[in-house]
């Protein structure tokens, strides 16, 4: 009888690791699975430990092929596979016991063509969050599209995942040979799915290797791999050109964010006779991501695509330790006199010799308010609030500050007085709210050097919309709750 699920772990020269995986495999609360294991040539003993799982475990196949890496290895279990549901496993991971009974039943409630889950990394021996999946998986969704959550096109990985194998069939998706091979398939089944199921619950413990060979993943700074990396980007970008070219700013900026990260470490790294080549294959990269992109990237980050772009590693060098030396954010300074600019407080700014375009250094859109609420009483007639209005990022206070209250038909005005340190105190009316909403949000404007924001106050200490609710009058006046 065919199982329902069929899990593809395909595992090389992995002798530290497998056992872990294929335990927790083995110890899925949906016990109805068939585990593929595709030895792609290994040379350690992780052969000999899968042939013992498989021996005592008749859910466990090995299949053996010569080194042609993960992709290839991956569709050779896919010719084995006889559930109705897929997943994959990488074999030095993890898989958390409910993972496929959750995503399995997921599928099964909804019809979706496919279900994913969050992502923890293991790391010095505990798990943390993954930066490029925490994003994504924080609330429930069930039956969503990449069109309608483009915060989707951070799930680019396939393990995390169950998928209807009739879909699969039905798109003969396939993985290519290079060692990227995840991020162009697990963009294609996104666009293609009529449906998927989006899980909060952590499905998968993607692991950072502290023994044996480093995985491909850890070797992401060397002049091949990165070549490999460009290769899958520009794949997922001529898909998604020809199938869904709504998402490919999106796609762009999550290059930008991370992608590009690696090869700043190589050019951080290299030796002098390796930077030449780095530096080709880096204007390579920057000319195939979107100009608008590259444009609205926050300007710390613009600063490191100009030094790199020019060739001037010595300075990119610099500023990347400027980066991680940082205690906080860096700030960002007015300059000027009769019309002040915003601009971030990084080296080289108006460095004559250097010539770099003050735009570069431009992050007056990266400027927001921040304000608080951080008690609330009634004194006497009037409900007081006690909080803060700051500028993120921005050393100097706020000159001027105006509140009102909201009720998305109505705005009242709110005075309120500053007491220091960008601390104020606003006193509200009750009376003045009279005939209005139920629900009132209160909302700041902040004017500094030129600069002016809007925004509404959050709670201090559970960081969400600070509301005001009026639920009803008598004739002792009106009960104000926070």
């Amino acid at each position: 009888m065919a199982p329902l699920v069929s899990v593809v772990v395909p595992f090389y020269n992995v002798e530290s690791y497998i056992a872990e995986c294929l335990e927790s495999l083995a110890a899925q609360t949906l016990a109805d699975i068939e585990v593929i294991l595709v030895d792609d040539g290994s040379v350690d003993g992780s052969r000999r430990i899968a042939d013992e799982v498989a021996a005592r475990d008749p859910r466990f196949v090995v299949v053996r092929q010569p080194n042609r890496g993960p992709g290839p290895a991956r569709n050779e279990g896919l010719r084995w596979a006889r559930g109705a549901y897929l997943a994959f496993a990488d074999s030095d991971d993890v898989v958390p016991p409910e993972a496929y009974e959750l995503l399995v039943s997921s599928l099964e409630r909804t019809g979706s063509d496919l279900a994913c889950g969050g992502v923890r990394r293991i790391r010095d021996g505990g798990l943390a969050a993954s930066s490029l999946h925490e994003k994504v998986f924080r609330r429930e969704v069930r039956r969503t599209h990449i069109m309608d959550r483009r915060v989707l096109v951070r799930d680019r990985t396939v393990w995390n995942k169950v998928y209807r194998k009739d879909f699969w069939d039905e798109h003969r998706l396939r993985f290519p040979s290079g060692i990227y091979e995840d991020v162009p398939l697990s963009m294609r089944a996104h666009v293609l799915a009529d449906s998927v199921d989006l899980l909060p619950e952590v499905v998968y413990h993607w692991r950072k290797r502290e023994l044996g060979e480093v995985s491909i993943t850890q070797r992401r700074a060397e002049l091949s791999n990165l070549g490999d990396r460009l290769e899958a980007i520009c794949a997922v970008r001529a898909f998604l050109r020809e199938e869904a070219p709504e998402l490919i700013m999106a796609f762009d900026g999550l290059v930008l964010e991370k992608d590009i990260v690696f090869l700043f470490q190589a050019l951080e790294e290299a030796r002098d006779e390796d930077i030449a080549p780095l530096h080709d294959l880096a204007r390579q990269w920057l000319a195939v991501l979107s100009p608008a992109v590259l444009a609205s990237a926050p300007s710390l980050r613009r600063l490191e695509l100009h030094l790199m772009e020019r060739g001037l590693i010595k300075e990119l060098r610099g500023v990347r330790e400027f980066r991680r030396n940082c205690s906080d954010v860096p700030r960002i300074v007015p300059r000027g006199l009769r019309k002040a600019g915003w601009y971030g407080d990084y080296p080289f700014f108006r460095d004559r010799s250097l010539k770099i375009p003050d735009d570069v250094f431009d992050a007056s859109n990266e400027l927001k308010l921040l304000a608080r609420v951080e008690e609330c009483r009634w004194t006497g007639s009037r409900f007081t609030v006690l909080g803060e209005v700051a500028i993120h990022r921005v050393e100097r206070r706020p000159r001027k500050v105006q509140l009102w209250l909201s009720d998305g038909s109505r705005e009242v005005p709110v005075p309120a007085r500053r007491t220091g340190g960008g601390k104020l105190v606003a006193e509200i009316d009750p009376v003045r709210l009279k005939g209005g909403g139920p629900n009132w949000r209160l909302h700041a404007q902040v004017e500094t050097r030129g600069l002016v924001l809007n925004g509404h106050f959050r709670d201090g200490d559970a960081h969400k919309p600070w509301r005001l609710s009026v639920p009803g009058w008598s004739r002792t006046g009106m009960d104000i709750t926070q």
